[in-house]
């Protein structure tokens, strides 16, 4: 892949706090988008405002201390066939990021639109995982790229948007590819990700640490963390904490 041409004004990174001291990893979210659009995204943009949620909750989380939180700027609104804009746009911020804070470990968290921008940009030497939430998985999505990544993939059944069937086929060409995959079968929040938020930003905060190595698999596999990896769907109640 040729490196992001990097002599426009445009930046594709934005990072809102970013730390002066050295950091120990990076997150960068993408939200979602539409099938076709060339116009920009426009300045109330609700799929970014979603993804803000998401950001919040990493922040505030304890294993995230030391990492950096990020997200993707897009130059257009949509997709658009076979120019796949967002991807560009996402290589593009990860090389600024590289600029700004050197190699560092990148999980990249991205919704719909985003979590395709993401999957297609994971060939990038920075990129450990990704965390897809309801992603747009067509059935010709190129999954060799994958190999030795890591891929969580969260999505309702009952979503009309995106087909969490083709989600779960593609984790099985994925896994087939040889990649680290799992499966979560959301009880609720369809495409939005509105009813039961709470679950979707702790599931997915959960997973950007597991893929960074900073929080181990949950209790419930204890005696066999082999068994939370694989392409079959397991349900979120199992990665839910006990509490005590």
């Amino acid at each position: 892949m040729s490196e992001p041409d990097r002599s426009s004004t445009f930046h594709a990174l934005h990072m809102p706090e970013p730390r002066l001291r050295r950091a120990a990893g990076a997150v960068l979210l993408l939200h979602g988008g539409r099938a076709d659009s060339l116009a920009p995204p426009p300045a109330l943009n609700l799929p970014d405002l979603r993804m803000r949620a998401f950001a919040r909750t990493l922040a505030e989380d304890p294993a995230h201390a030391d990492i950096l939180i990020g997200y993707v700027r897009y130059r257009m609104r949509g997709w658009n066939g076979e120019r796949a804009d967002p991807v560009h746009d996402t290589r593009r911020a990860l090389a600024e990021l590289a600029d700004m804070a050197g190699p560092l470990p990148v999980v990249l968290l991205g919704h719909s639109m985003g979590a395709r921008a993401a999957l297609r940009a994971a060939d990038d030497p920075h990129v450990r995982g990704i965390v897809a939430l309801a992603p747009w998985c067509p059935p010709d999505e190129p999954v060799t790229h994958l190999g030795n990544r890591t891929v969580i993939a969260l999505h309702d059944p009952a979503d009309p948007v995106t087909s969490a069937t083709d989600t779960w086929t593609y984790l099985h060409r994925a896994e087939a590819a040889g990649t680290r995959v799992r499966g979560i079968r959301m009880p609720g929040g369809r495409h939005t990700m509105i009813s039961r938020a709470r679950l979707w930003h702790s599931l997915a905060t959960r997973s950007t640490a597991e893929v960074l190595g900073l929080a181990s698999p949950p209790r419930a596999f204890a005696s066999d963390p082999d068994t939370v990896w694989g392409a079959d769907p397991l349900d979120a109640a199992l990665f839910i904490p006990v509490r005590r």
